[in-house]
């Protein structure tokens, strides 16, 4: 029998905790928890209740040398710490942090020479695989249009730059309307969705993301609306929030952990 994928966490937050618990328990067949990456060796103790024996706790570069598979779960700044060593090592690479891969594309040339693979999950979007099939062909436009409650959105560095507030507001703010680049850039943590986006389909130069900070919404919600040569399509999802980190849906995790089971299942759904 082929041996288990050894996997490595980098990072043990919301969505990094919620995995490493659950692939060192054995939760996702034909994978093992090989190492987790942080910067305090106590976090991985705080986090893991029954670690595995073996268990290797590093730094995030550390990672490579011991997974066959890095989960980049870390924030944002510190992407190309654990992305970087797993690329040049020739790993799977499963980012988290999709907007920071934006500004490291030079990771995925890296990657087709050292046979390096970049997984990115769809996260907390919806119709993904409708939007790469579409790409087959041409697509005259994309646009994604974000709500969230205005909690989720403060101390986003393009609110902070531009000094917009979203406190006490009573009726929807549009705090942001440009490119995918640009929002991944101006709300590193809320808007990785708009990269994916961006990267399946038309490039994140050419997707258009508007991003609104809305009372009257208790859910993260994401509209995109395609316009292609082989179909016209609007998709909506309402994301639940966490309820350890407002600006990140339950449904993220569980999307991390649908595109690792890929990696061994023995039947998998959708292209």
């Amino acid at each position: 029998m082929a041996r288990d994928l050894a996997v490595g966490i980098a990072g043990l937050g919301t969505i990094g905790g919620a995995l490493a618990r659950l692939i060192a328990s054995g939760g996702i067949p034909g994978q093992r928890l090989a190492a987790v990456g942080v910067r305090s060796p106590g976090k991985a103790a705080s986090v893991l209740s029954s670690p595995p024996a073996d268990l290797v706790v590093t730094d995030l570069a550390g990672l490579a040398a011991h997974c066959d598979v890095v989960v980049e779960c870390a924030p944002a700044r510190v992407f190309e710490h654990s992305a970087g060593p797993a690329v040049e090592a020739g790993r799977i690479l499963v980012p988290a942090s999709v907007g920071a891969l934006l500004g490291c594309m030079h990771l995925v040339d890296r990657a087709a020479e050292t046979g390096a693979r970049i997984i990115i999950p769809t996260g907390a979007l919806i119709g993904l695989d409708a939007v790469r099939a579409a790409a087959e062909g041409v697509i005259e436009s994309v646009t994604i249009e974000t709500r969230k409650p205005p909690g989720g959105l403060e101390g986003a560095p393009h609110l902070v730059r531009n000094a917009i507030s979203v406190a006490g507001l009573t009726e929807a703010k549009l705090v942001f309307s440009g490119t995918a680049r640009e929002g991944a850039t101006g709300f590193p943590a809320n808007v990785n969705v708009a990269a994916a986006l961006g990267l399946a389909g038309i490039g994140p130069d050419r997707t258009m993301l508007q991003v609104w900070a809305d009372p009257a919404v208790t859910r993260n919600t994401h509209t995109i609306t395609v316009e292609s040569d082989s179909a016209r399509f609007t998709m909506t999802i309402e994301n639940i929030p966490t309820e350890q980190n407002p600006r990140t849906g339950r449904i993220t995790a569980q999307s991390m952990v649908a595109a690792l089971r890929r990696l061994t299942a023995p039947l998998v759904a959708g292209s």
